[in-house]
């Protein structure tokens, strides 16, 4: 995720559920117009869109930016590699969290079986 020091250099995320484009740009240190051209090249920023088009973020999304801010800014990565790296993470994620649901099926169904069992 994110190295130690790039967390050091932003400000902390306030407990707010909604956030609008200029306190994202704020506490991402990047300008808005950069936030609205990361949004088309990785598909997991989606900002809540209302009237007129506002974009309102997310806690979630206030960290992902922040996750891509340091891949393109500190490690070096260009966009598409940002983007493959961001959605390996992805993958990697999805296929734990499956694995995971996988195993508490199982043990769930062992039971059930050891209960007709009886």
């Amino acid at each position: 995720m994110l190295e130690p020091g790039d967390n050091a250099e932003l400000p902390p995320i306030p407990g707010k559920r909604y956030f609008t484009i200029g306190e994202v740009s704020e506490l991402c240190a990047v300008k808005p117009h950069v936030l609205r051209y990361w949004e088309q090249e990785f598909p997991q920023l989606k900002p809540v869109k209302r009237r007129g088009n506002r974009r309102y973020y997310q806690r979630q999304d206030v960290l992902i930016i922040r996750q891509i801010r340091s891949l393109l800014y500190s490690e070096g990565f260009t966009i598409g590699g940002a983007r493959q790296k961001m959605a390996g993470d992805e993958a990697r994620t999805d296929l734990s969290q499956s694995q995971q649901i996988i195993r508490q099926v199982r043990s769930e169904l062992e039971d059930v079986l050891r209960l007709l069992r009886r």
